[in-house]
């Protein structure tokens, strides 16, 4: 029989606490946005620093740059696999905390380096960026199960969506601090008086440790949440307390959620182990499908992030004409155009929709819209440049972003918290975000090289520009693809739905097996 305490959090009103556990889930995706978009500006300041000299402004190279990139992806790996396995074995709360006491202590931990050569400074800044990463991984499983298994079925879409959302805030906060850091230096250091000024190594060290505040201050916050109901109830088999959380955090009478007899949930944790054959039978098709399509969209993703960098360069001052921080700033600058215009704007649409036209439409039209606009960047790339119509480029651009968040980089993030057993969801949602993050390393570096025609500013030879685009463009029509074989829709389905139908499914083919 269907628990009270269940059928109560997919029928119950949206209520103060679903709001409030959007901002508390959300800030460790807020400090992973802030702490990626940064990079580039940041990576402005330390060229001039540790690689210029009084002739040339400097610039970092290629390796580092990759390397910088590399370190943060390969700890998120490592965190999404880690963590989510814990949140499984131990408890959605009992680790949340931890994953963000980590991240607080290595964005902290990324600008107090005490160096003041260039390999001490580079090694330390990779060393907590690596830490920063696994922090951030473990947050992705957290964050999304916790979310899924506190929301209603109706608008569970929307608030998990929510959640992904706050990396647009991140992404504008980012710019945000960096603009206002930038401007201070360069008003208190006789703005334009001097190409880098000293106070430079202060600056960027700065820009990253305020991206560790609000995340601070959401610790107690998180540290106050209750256990899931669903995890207590489904995986620790203990009704009573699940029903004694759901009391604390939502408006609901005890009438409603109290069992008129000691009942054990239908859904308890299933016989088989992880990664048995009983599990890739059940659950290893969902898997797959999660997996490759979050692998697809970070490779699309992560490179069109690194392809910022192309751009700026259309529309960035020379070197030359400007200091440290205004260099920096108009970075800056431009992220927070596109994040406004584009980025932002593809949440608040998947919000909106998630819940009116299911995941599976919304992963599929935003793989194929992003395929078209890249096709119609790279075919003509060059053309927009020689003949003067970037604006028109730089719409295109903006719209990959919009499709990409109103599309896979958000339903990626949401389905894997839907689809899977209680006992097995924050370990499924790791496997597919840390497969994802491989995607987004292989997109990361391998952009870095594909995208020179011609060896320049320390760069290899590659494909170029438009062969570059055409191949993100074929990703994204593979993942449209993917999507549509192997993804099943989750929307308005109870999370416990989905645990029953795969043991009526396992059952059938037991009985089947002893025929």
């Amino acid at each position: 029989m269907a628990l009270k305490v269940l059928t109560a959090l997919d029928s119950a009103k949206t209520q103060y606490y679903h709001f409030k556990a959007i901002i508390i889930a959300g800030m460790g995706l807020f400090t992973d946005a802030y702490d990626l978009f940064c990079i580039p500006p940041i990576m402005k300041l330390i060229g001039r620093i540790y690689y210029g000299s009084s002739r040339d402004p400097g610039q970092v190279p290629q390796a580092v740059t990759s390397a910088m990139v590399a370190t943060a992806l390969l700890g998120t790996v490592i965190g999404q696999l880690v963590f989510g396995r814990l949140g499984d074995l131990i408890g959605r709360r009992k680790v949340y905390g931890f994953a963000l006491m980590i991240m607080v202590m290595s964005s902290f931990g990324c600008g107090h380096s005490i160096c003041t050569s260039r390999t001490c400074v580079l090694f330390s800044l990779g060393f907590f960026r690596f830490l920063l990463g696994i922090g951030i991984g473990g947050d992705y499983p957290l964050s999304a199960t916790i979310m899924s298994e506190f929301a209603n079925k109706r608008t569970r879409g929307a608030f998990i969506a929510g959640v992904f959302s706050m990396q647009g805030f991140g992404i504008l906060a980012s710019s945000t601090v960096t603009m206002i850091v930038c401007s201070i230096f360069d008003r208190a250091t006789s703005r334009g008086s001097e190409s880098t000024p000293h106070s430079a190594d202060l600056a960027w060290r700065i820009i990253l440790m305020i991206g560790a505040v609000p995340a601070g201050f959401t610790y107690y916050w998180r540290m106050m949440m209750p256990e899931t109901a669903r995890y207590t109830a489904l995986v620790e088999r203990n009704v009573p307390q699940a029903a004694k959380d759901m009391e604390k955090v939502l408006d609901v009478s005890a009438s409603q959620i109290a069992e008129e007899f000691c009942v054990y949930p239908r859904n308890s944790p299933p016989s088989y182990s992880f990664f048995s054959k009983s599990f890739i039978q059940s659950h290893g098709r969902n898997l797959f499908a999660c997996s490759i399509s979050w692998f697809l969209v970070d490779i699309v993703f992560y490179s069109s992030n690194l392809f910022q960098s192309q751009i700026y360069k259309r529309y960035l001052s020379k070197k030359q004409e400007v200091n440290a921080f205004q260099e920096a700033f108009e970075v800056a600058r431009l992220q927070a155009i596109i994040a406004i215009c584009s980025t932002i704007p593809g949440y608040f649409a998947t919000m909106y929709f998630i819940d009116r036209f299911g995941r599976v439409k919304i992963q599929m039209m935003g793989f194929f819209f992003m395929a078209i606009s890249l096709l119609a960047m790279g075919i003509p790339y060059y053309s927009y440049w020689n003949n003067n119509t970037n604006g028109w480029f730089m719409f295109l651009y903006g719209l990959t972003f919009f499709f990409s968040n109103f599309g896979p980089n958000t339903t990626t993030f949401i389905v894997p918290a839907e689809l899977f057993p209680a006992c097995f969801r924050t370990t499924c949602h790791g496997i597919s975000g840390a497969i994802g993050k491989i995607g987004a390393i292989i997109g990361s570096l391998g952009f870095l090289w594909a995208s020179h025609n011609k060896k320049e500013d320390g760069y290899t030879k590659g494909i170029g520009m438009t062969a570059s685009l055409i191949l993100l463009a074929g990703v994204c029509l593979v993942g449209m693809i993917i999507t549509y074989i192997f993804t099943p829709e989750t929307m308005g389905i109870s999370l416990e739905e989905n645990e029953n139908i795969i043991s009526e499914y396992h059952q059938r083919e037991s009985n089947a097996g002893t025929v």
